[in-house]
């Protein structure tokens, strides 16, 4: 059964006649094409009762036919595509008594549907949507372990790029330039690379900051593969770090291993969060860990579960997710280790392979 298949069977249930995904990740999740089109409408439509339809830019249309087998309406510039669907589901005599449209759908396109079937229920199409997302199947799980893969070689071509003078913002050129040669296209956020006391800031911005002798380097970062994201972060020192470095290095590793150690079918994934916490806490820097424990991570780099503490949600095989512990001192240092995760009937399984042991470069 197809992925348009399986959502169709659950708008049956749920008596949801039509549901139109048009966000870029839901568009490939049902129709495995992957495009930016701007502020233009591309959509896949999906109907309890009749074929998928795809409605897109003229200038997609030879990309799309290659892919989806289904209807296709096109439309230039100078063309309203409101107006090109309203006269297909008129045609098709589409029900449209309950419309499922994703909560981040844009006010103009909201009220064009208010125009199209004014007497029909809007609902939300989210949870039927990022709940079919959730478990990863094999094929899935497959993409992310490449993803995963080159993310290991972007933080291992930065790792190269380190010599004492070099600005942060040069190692981040030096990361996406041998990516580039891999044939990564995209990464999944803009890569971050800090130095020392700029470490300190959990979302810091990499800028001119020279590299010095004793420093810490953070690095975080991922790609896009197939559609599917990788997000990785190592902390190395750039020479021998003091002792208090190394003890915040080990307490934040301590934190990541508990924590994965803790992962299993059944368990809830808010203990992931307080197993790793309470590790950080223990060890006297509970105020230096503001952050959730991990997010879940697929088609987007960010998508469910949410990996926090009050979630009392049920880890269940399939499931792939970061597990990110940091501490982070402000002026001082900052030192994150984040692997990505496949839940497996077995525990947790780490993605991402690069070593997690402390680095002297």
């Amino acid at each position: 059964m197809t992925r348009a298949e399986t959502l169709q069977q659950k708008m049956r249930e749920e008596k949801i006649d039509v549901l139109m995904a048009q966000s870029r990740p839901n568009v490939f999740y049902i129709s495995g094409f992957d495009a930016d089109p701007h502020e233009r409408l591309l959509a896949v439509l999906l109907f309890a009762e009749a074929d998928p339809l795809v409605i897109c830019p003229a200038m997609e249309i030879n990309q799309i036919k290659k892919i989806i087998d289904a209807p296709i309406i096109g439309y230039s510039d100078t063309e309203n595509p409101w107006e090109k669907l309203q006269q297909y589901l008129s045609k098709k005599q589409i029900a449209m008594q309950t419309i499922a449209l994703e909560s981040g759908i844009s006010w103009s396109r909201l009220k064009e549907w208010q125009r199209i079937a004014p007497d029909s229920q809007l609902v939300e199409a989210d949870g039927l949507l990022t709940g079919s997302r959730l478990i990863k199947s094999a094929e899935e799980q497959s993409y992310m372990k490449e993803a995963a893969a080159l993310a290991d070689q972007g933080i291992a071509a930065g790792i190269a790029a380190l010599k004492e003078g070099i600005t942060e913002v040069e190692v981040v050129a030096a990361i996406e330039y041998a990516l580039k040669k891999k044939g990564v296209r995209e990464m999944s956020f803009q890569p971050m690379v800090l130095f020392g006391g700029n470490g300190g800031d959990p979302h810091g911005v990499p800028g001119s900051t020279p590299l010095q002798k004793g420093s810490s380097v953070l690095f975080d970062l991922g790609v896009m593969w197939k559609g599917y994201a990788s997000d990785i972060t190592r902390t190395v020192f750039f020479g021998e770090p003091d002792e208090e470095s190394r003890r915040v290095y080990e307490t934040v590793l301590r934190a990541l291993q508990t924590s994965l150690s803790a992962a299993a079918p059944g368990e809830t994934i808010g203990r992931l969060d307080h197993t790793a916490r309470s590790v950080i806490e223990e060890a006297g820097y509970g105020e230096y860990f503001p952050h959730r424990i991990g997010h879940g991570i697929g088609i987007d780099v960010h998508e469910l579960p949410s990996m926090h503490a009050n979630n009392n949600d049920l880890l269940k095989p399939g499931m792939t997710f970061t597990i990110e512990p940091g501490i982070y001192i402000p002026g001082k240092i900052g030192v994150r280790i984040e692997d990505d995760v496949l839940l497996t009937e077995d525990g947790a399984v780490t993605l991402t392979k690069t070593p997690v042991s402390l680095t002297v470069v």
